[in-house]
């Protein structure tokens, strides 16, 4: 017998076949850094009520240990000795972060789209979220078993029994200040009950209340034309199925889709059900919200110009179910709604519903696999519905939902078109047409408005050299970079990248550059060169950076306060001014 083979009786079994005897709990952890992951971890037995799919851990990687922080996706039992893989270190939120159904939809984006899971997580979840903003470590109170015990409880002096009461009325979780308020008492006989083993005391992160409750519903829905009438029967009919459909909504501008939807959604909360509402840009948001808020009163906006504090809160108010509606644009998607009973994305055929960076996903193509996951019907709206709709439509993959007319059949609004080879305008004397620059001389003589649209952002959107011809470029999307007179730089409005805006031609030296195109930034100086008395706004990226900069301005337009309001894409779509 060799002196290698044991014996067949041997009591000395080699570890890898104690290691096939043996289990233990392990957990799959994802990164947004490389290494992506799945990698197991074990589950110590301090954690194992805390680890649970959709929340986010520590964990020690590589030989080095280095302490790195992922997202848990599964937790299950695994014959492997515990002492083959490394353990959890720690768990950093008491809930999961989504909820199951959204689990499974980042999942399906992770292969979709050929991205990390890990960087899914991380585009999915707000950074505010991630950081619990706003939230601080407080004392929260719980009945423990023997509050049912009413002969013990009978034993107190009046006052605790009264706020024993409201604790668990409240259903437990209250912090020491809730409970002041709901029994309209001091801490003494709140601290004196802790003292009792009716009370349960533990340190969680609580989240600081920003906002007052919001306001009733106000009034009846609107009566229906015939198309729209019809257009609701047909979103109604997909609710009543209780599977997944696709319904094209196609009405021309002002025909009344925003009030379909409303109406469906009036239905989808009457069954106890939510809703999702997509919209193409973050400045339609606060005009949506009025909207749905005058309608359903509670209702959660989710955007990426909110604060992190805000985003937390409305995020935390979402996944408790405490918000029948959310708002928001592409990221919207995401919004862990517990009871999601329909989808609506507006303006469907809008460039805007792609996001650029990693993962590259296309918010209709997300919502639609969220509908099939949830096997709730998804609405899409639109006037000039994008080509890949239309055909699914006409195909019958999609059913299609027609409203031809404007609300009372009202006409179209007129629409000049100013040929530029007889109004081009001169060197030197702006970008405004003779024709333009009358009709807003017209607009404010009669003391209306003004919206200029011009989708770039910056001042000039070439700098060249005249000398030897050279263009300014990014050096990684080789595309002419724009030169933005706030700062003094030059952006590459692609890759971010941007330097200061050179002074003299980096190819020959010659100190003439010359700055040609227009941005919006170039266009504002020139519009309050030619209306020095007009009340001037410029909305793009680069003014609206501010958290609530959106609500501001378009309230002052709103309002009147603003006479020409000037910028880029943000301010084309679906806004409503009268």
């Amino acid at each position: 017998m060799s002196s290698h083979q044991p014996e067949l009786f041997a009591t000395n079994v080699p570890p890898w076949e104690l290691d096939a005897q043996s289990e233990c709990r392990a957990a799959q952890i994802v990164f947004s850094e490389a290494p992506h992951g799945p990698l197991d971890y074990r589950v110590p037995d301090e954690l194992l009520e805390v680890v649970r799919v959709g929340v986010r851990v520590k964990v020690p990687l590589g030989r080095s240990n280095r302490e790195m922080l992922g997202y848990c996706i599964a937790v299950q039992t695994v014959k492997q000795s515990p002492e083959s893989l490394k353990p959890i270190a720690e768990v950093l939120d008491a809930e999961p972060l989504c909820t199951p159904r959204v689990l499974e939809l980042l999942q399906w984006m992770s292969r979709y789209y050929i991205a990390p899971l890990g960087q899914v997580f991380e585009a999915a979840i707000p950074a505010g979220v991630r950081a619990a903003a706003g939230s601080r470590q407080r004392i929260v109170l719980y009945p423990t078993a023997l509050a049912a015990d009413e002969a013990l409880v009978a034993r107190l002096p009046p006052k605790q029994q009264s706020i024993l009461r409201q604790l668990i009325l409240a259903g437990g979780g209250v912090t020491i200040d809730q409970l002041q308020k709901l029994a309209n008492c001091s801490t003494g006989p709140i601290a004196a009950l802790r003292e009792t083993q009716m009370v349960d005391s533990r340190q969680e992160r609580v989240i600081e209340e920003l906002e007052a409750s919001a306001p009733p519903p106000s009034g009846p829905p609107l009566a229906l034309s015939a198309d729209q009438r019809l257009a609701l029967k047909q979103i109604l009919e997909a609710l009543d199925s209780g599977k997944q459909q696709t319904i094209l909504l196609h009405g021309v501008t002002g025909s009344g889709k925003t009030e379909v939807y409303m109406q469906a959604i009036h239905e989808v909360i009457s069954y106890g059900r939510q809703a999702i509402v997509l919209v193409p840009e973050i400045s339609l948001t606060p005009q949506t919200r009025q909207r749905f808020v005058q309608r359903f009163g509670q209702v959660a906006v989710l955007h990426s110009h909110m604060s992190p504090v805000e985003r937390h809160h409305q995020w935390r108010k979402i996944s408790a179910g405490h918000t029948p509606v959310v708002i928001g644009p592409r990221s919207a998607i995401f919004a862990p709604l517990p009871r999601l009973g329909l989808i609506v994305l507006d303006e469907e055929h809008e460039n805007s519903f792609k996001q650029d960076n990693v993962p590259r996903y296309h918010a209709r193509d997300v919502a639609l696999h969220r509908a099939y996951l949830e096997q709730i019907p998804l609405v899409l709206g639109s006037a000039t519905p994008s080509l890949e709709s239309w055909k699914r439509a006409q195909s019958g993959a999609y059913r299609l939902a027609s409203l031809p007319r404007r609300i009372h059949n009202r006409p179209l609004p007129q629409v000049t078109t100013i040929d530029l080879r007889n109004h081009r305008p001169q060197p030197g004397r702006g970008a405004l047409t003779r024709p333009l620059h009358q009709a807003v001389e017209e607009a404010l003589a009669a003391r209306g408005q003004v919206i200029l649209l011009l989708n770039r952002r910056g001042f000039a959107t070439n700098i060249q050299c005249p000398q030897c011809g050279h263009v300014v470029a990014c050096p990684d999307c080789d595309l002419p970079l724009t030169h933005h007179r706030d700062g003094a730089k030059a952006c590459c409005h692609y890759c971010d990248y941007h330097i200061p805006t050179p002074p003299a031609c980096p190819q020959c030296k010659f100190d003439g550059v010359r700055y040609s195109g227009l941005g919006t930034q170039r266009l504002e100086v020139e519009v309050r060169h030619r209306f020095p008395q007009a009340t001037i706004a410029r909305m793009d990226s680069d003014t609206m950076r501010k958290p609530g900069s959106h609500e501001r301005v378009l309230g002052q337009f709103r309002d009147g306060k603003i006479q020409i309001l000037l910028g880029t894409q943000m301010i084309a779509k679906g806004l409503d001014f009268p």
